[in-house]
């Protein structure tokens, strides 16, 4: 147990009022899930301010507030830290709680649009192939060495990501590899961590809703690269025009990867099937279970992060042939017939269109291709026309859907979808999802290429405020079971 002085060590501190010496038990930012003996971080959010919440948590048994301005009714007994940031001072409390567990692994993580997920995924089971204990932080899952947890963020709250970097450290883990969401940068969520390397892997049209323009979003995604250690490495896709952009005021080793220009670490697609592709990286080839450009370089990027942290050329090699590919992600779904269905995350304009060129490079001119794509809702919006012109550029049949309305009517998603088209454009428009995915097995002929795209890994859909049980995998492999094999 720590007193709320030692964990303000090291924390810009604009006042005190009490007892600095409080012994602290907890931590927490919301008010309802304070208990006794816990220090209540007062945050001001994009909707509502937590200094209105501090007598709740005083209420609750709150020791002690950190707060950017001093309530004037003050109880008897409760400290009350004045801090000019109190977001970043819950990052380094968080840190200090948790004994800085992020020093004692050698934690890497990834940043960009596209990629996140399946290049920290696919490194943890790299880690681990190579005998080594890892922690891993995604949008799927969070996992403490095999140990799987629930995952309710890309990147946790700061309290929970530490927690859960603790949690790593004293499960033997010495590694972690985790996602850093813009949202989780500019939110601070990753402050007061100690960075083995960073990578990033792409950036295009995203989180406009949240961060309003692209430069802010930009600037989001180099602010964790400007946030590095001198010791650490700052790994960049030099084939992205963002690329030089996020390293240039990094104080880390910078290292780039291509496959199209001269940099330390290079790959060339030599052979590429459904099933897999063969490669070429630093001279040496190998097959690997992923397929398309994109897994190209996330494969490439996984490559060159494990050869930085310290792993040979040859021993990361055999251990990238063993990779599998990541749920929901270029995930394929057989029917008796041959027909096949790709279940993907894509819900970006980028990451559909390279989905879909993907499949344009595989499949043969008798396969047609049919896309099932929808867009969230509560989202950026100027995504869904965009959305929709790729979709139809590319598919014999374009079936536009729902996709997570959340609280926005699907109908009126759709129709911002079908803004985007030209006079003549052919696509289908089928709110329900079951019934959209349905309709596309039943279109396709044995062989065809069916591309399910939005949800992924994801096993519910959100409609209002409600999570309704949803997977996109076992609706066309149920469509498959019920309607391919009686054709």
């Amino acid at each position: 147990m720590k007193s709320l002085h030692e964990l303000l060590s090291g924390t810009p501190l604009t006042a005190l009022h009490g007892d600095g010496g409080t012994p602290i038990t907890g931590l927490a930012a919301d008010s309802r899930a304070v208990q006794p003996g816990d220090c209540f971080f007062a945050v001001r959010g994009t909707q509502c301010d937590g200094h209105r919440f501090i007598p709740a948590a005083v209420g609750q048994g709150a020791a002690a507030v950190v707060c950017e301005e001093l309530p004037e009714e003050r109880a008897d007994g409760v400290a009350y830290a004045v801090v000019p940031d109190a977001q970043g001072a819950l990052a380094d409390l968080a840190a200090a709680f948790y004994d800085h567990p992020s020093r004692e692994l050698k934690l890497v993580g990834v940043t960009g649009t596209n990629g996140k997920t399946t290049t920290a995924t696919l490194l943890y089971e790299l880690v681990r192939a190579l005998g080594f204990r890892a922690g891993l932080l995604s949008t799927v899952v969070y996992k403490v060495d095999e140990r799987e947890v629930e995952a309710t963020h890309t990147t946790p709250d700061p309290i929970r990501l530490n927690a859960l970097l603790r949690e790593m450290v004293d499960a033997g883990c010495e590694y972690c590899l985790m996602e850093c969401s813009s949202h989780a940068i500019v939110q601070q969520r990753t402050r007061g961590l100690c960075f083995a390397g960073g990578i990033f892997s792409n950036l295009t049209h995203d989180h406009l809703d949240y961060h309003k323009t692209f430069a802010e979003y930009i600037r989001a995604k180099k602010r964790f690269f400007d946030g590095l250690p001198a010791e650490a490495f700052a790994l960049t896709n030099l084939d992205d025009r963002n690329g030089r952009v996020m390293v240039q005021n990094t104080a880390a080793a910078v290292r780039t990867y291509s496959l199209r220009a001269a940099a330390d670490f290079r790959c060339k697609i030599v052979e590429m099937h459904l099933d897999g592709m063969l490669l070429r990286i630093d001279g040496r080839e190998v097959w690997v279970a992923l397929t398309g450009r994109f897994n190209a370089y996330n494969l490439l990027a996984v490559y060159a992060a494990a050869r930085l942290l310290g792993f040979g050329a040859e021993e990361t090699l055999r251990a990238m042939s063993l990779l599998r590919p990541v749920t929901g992600r270029f995930e394929v779904v057989r029917a008796a017939d041959g027909t096949t269905a790709l279940v993907d995350y894509a819900h970006t304009p980028d990451a559909l269109e390279n989905v879909l060129r993907t499949v344009e490079e595989i499949r043969t001119p008798q396969q047609q291709l049919i896309v099932v794509c929808g867009c969230g809702g509560d989202r950026d919006r100027t995504k869904r026309p965009e959305m929709a012109r790729i979709a139809v550029r590319y598919a014999a049949t374009a079936i536009f859907t729902s996709d997570n309305p959340r609280h926005e009517s699907p109908e009126a998603i759709l129709d911002e979808m079908a803004a985007g088209l030209a006079p003549g454009d052919r696509y289908l428009r089928i709110a329900d999802r079951a019934e959209a995915i349905r309709t596309a097995v039943m279109l396709a002929r044995p062989g065809d290429i069916l591309l399910i795209a939005g949800k992924g890994h994801e096993t519910y859909q959100i409609v209002g405020d409600e999570k309704r049980r949803f997977d996109d995998r076992e609706q066309v492999a149920g469509c498959f079971e019920q309607l391919r094999i009686k054709n």
